[in-house]
């Protein structure tokens, strides 16, 4: 049986700041097993990870605000993708829709 993702990534960090290294997306994603994009998409796992890097006081760095602003551009481009695909697969279902009703409406 496997542990929530969660518990993974909140051991992980836990395992990062004991070996004093620093806890980042990759290097909790590594530890943890859980995808790094997981971590980013998933607004729990990515609070806990955000708590525990503020712990370490890297949130405040050049490097830690560029990591936010990677992981934000990467949250980003994912909801854009998202939306992307929704929107072809609603034009999609309008053409359906209007193809539908034009069959009903020609006589037999």
């Amino acid at each position: 049986m496997t542990d929530a993702p969660a518990e993974l990534v909140r051991a992980a960090c836990e395992r990062l700041l004991a070996s004093n290294r620093d806890v980042t997306f990759s290097g909790v994603a590594q530890a943890s097993g859980v995808s790094r994009a997981t971590c980013y998409r998933d607004r729990e796992l990515r609070r806990i990870i955000d708590t525990y890097r503020s712990r370490h006081g890297q949130l405040l760095t050049l490097t830690g605000l560029a990591d936010q602003v990677d992981n934000l551009s990467q949250s980003l481009e994912a909801v854009a993708a998202k939306v992307r695909r929704q929107d072809e697969e609603l034009r999609a279902l309008k053409r359906a829709v209007a193809t539908r009703q034009a069959t009903k409406k020609t006589p037999d």
